[in-house]
């Protein structure tokens, strides 16, 4: 009874859980399952018939990168209303930070990260991260929060300052992993930290697609000509690097609200919200884009297959009947010679006793050839011709050995695996990622253009 009732308040959590659920976060899930599910998920699938996928993630990775105090943390605090990162002037975020929404406030540290974000395991490598990395978990709902993970890194710096680990390595790691990078200036820090700038030229090379500048503490930077002629000199010095000197730039000014101060200064913050929403929109498209290309993928793996498997067997089939002719003529000469050499020397008497008198005719007529060609050797001859022959039958017996090696075909209950792994693939994950397509898209398209 208490087995029953544990099972109704499971599934009774597991509802509620899916039903606070923003269309969104539920179709990142549910795609995420489809390729983890541990009976039918999709890298299981893929793995046996020798193709290696990775499970999309459900949450955008946004890296925030900057000189220290540049505002990164007090960002991140706005994002998600709630103080979860010190701030100040000083350089407070010595190390990695993820910043990722849960069910509950937690703090976690570099090993317990790690096994959080198992597809960030690699950058234990680079020595001493670890003991600087760590995991804040929020149980805000503001804004997009639920679906984006931010990476708060250290204040950069130039000069002698010196860090427990290779921070550019680092970050420019994490960035071939983050789906945007938010370079964030300082008007009255060190804005043009050439620390700072080679790594976004680094990154720019990699990835130029994700990157995006930002004046922070816009409101800080004096009057409106002040922040013109500082945004002049960013601006002059990013162009300078290769890359970077392009058309379309933009940097947007930015600062934290606070309805205590007054500020004439426009402030872009929200255009920073749109375009975390607009690449988690993206990142849900692309996600059920590659849905579909990894089916196709598997179902065109599990036909070549097959058709490998058929092409095998009919290989088997002829290698077999090669092998069982080449057997029987390589048996033959030998026999026919030791038939020949016994009748040859047997008395018809004896031949007639054993075989009947139409028998002995008749192996004697079968035997004629044979004999009438080891008449016409000379008889110095016979064991060369002897040696020859048997030399020819090992031949050909190594010629049957050599063509009946067959190759490896699928039991019925590999292909029926197969086929079945297929027939999911096409129908079931299909049309889940169809209908999945219908969710996401009735959140902007009219009904009626669906």
């Amino acid at each position: 009874m208490s087995g029953r009732v544990k099972s109704r308040q499971g599934g009774s959590s597991a509802a509620l859980e899916q039903a606070t659920l923003s269309i969104n976060e539920r179709i990142l899930k549910e795609c995420h399952t489809l390729y983890t599910d541990a009976d039918k998920g999709l890298v299981r699938v893929a793995e046996e018939v020798g193709l290696n996928l990775l499970a999309p993630r459900k949450k955008i990775t946004v890296i925030l990168i900057g000189n220290h105090s540049a505002g990164k943390s007090s960002f991140i605090n706005w994002y998600i209303e709630e103080h979860v990162q010190r701030t100040g002037v000083a350089i407070e975020t010595q190390g990695f930070t993820f910043v990722t929404s849960g069910r509950k406030r937690e703090s976690l540290t570099g090993n317990a990260t790690l096994h959080l974000y198992p597809h960030f395991k690699p950058l234990q490598e680079i020595p001493g991260v670890v003991d600087y990395l760590n995991t804040e978990i929020s149980t805000s709902k503001q804004k997009k929060f639920s679906l984006v993970t931010f990476v708060d890194t250290p204040g950069l710096v130039d000069g002698d300052m010196k860090y427990p680990f290779d921070v550019n390595e680092s970050i420019e790691w994490l960035g071939e992993l983050a789906d945007l990078i938010f370079v964030f200036f300082d008007p009255i820090g060190q804005a043009l930290c050439k620390r700072t700038l080679n790594l976004v030229e680094q990154l720019n090379i990699r990835h130029p697609e994700r990157l995006r500048f930002y004046l922070s503490k816009a409101d800080e930077a004096g009057t409106e000509s002040d922040r013109q002629r500082v945004m002049m000199q960013i601006v002059q010095e990013l162009c300078k690097r290769p890359g970077l000197n392009k058309t379309g730039f933009d940097m947007p000014t930015i600062y934290i609200p606070n309805p205590n101060k007054l500020v004439r200064c426009v402030n872009q913050i929200e255009d920073v919200c749109k375009d975390i929403e607009k690449t988690i929109n993206q990142t849900i498209q692309n996600t059920l884009n590659t849905l579909e290309k990894d089916c196709e993928k598997i179902a065109q793996l599990v036909d070549k297959q097959i058709e490998d498997d058929n092409n095998a067997k009919s290989y088997n089939l002829r290698a077999s009947g090669k092998g069982i002719m080449f057997t029987l003529m390589g048996l033959t000469i030998p026999l026919m010679l030791i038939v020949n050499f016994t009748v040859s020397n047997a008395s018809r008497e004896l031949l007639v006793s054993l075989l009947g008198e139409n028998g002995a005719d008749m192996l004697r007529l079968y035997l004629s050839p044979v004999r009438q060609f080891w008449d016409l050797i000379p008889e110095e001859s016979h064991l060369t011709t002897l040696l020859v022959l048997i030399g020819l039958s090992l031949v050909l017996l190594g010629l049957a050995r050599w063509s009946t090696r067959l190759k490896p075909t699928l039991s019925r209950t590999q292909k029926r695996r197969l086929a079945d792994h297929r027939e999911f693939v096409q129908t079931i994950v299909k049309t889940k990622k169809k209908t999945l397509y219908q969710d996401y898209l009735q959140q902007s398209v009219a009904e009626h253009d669906l």
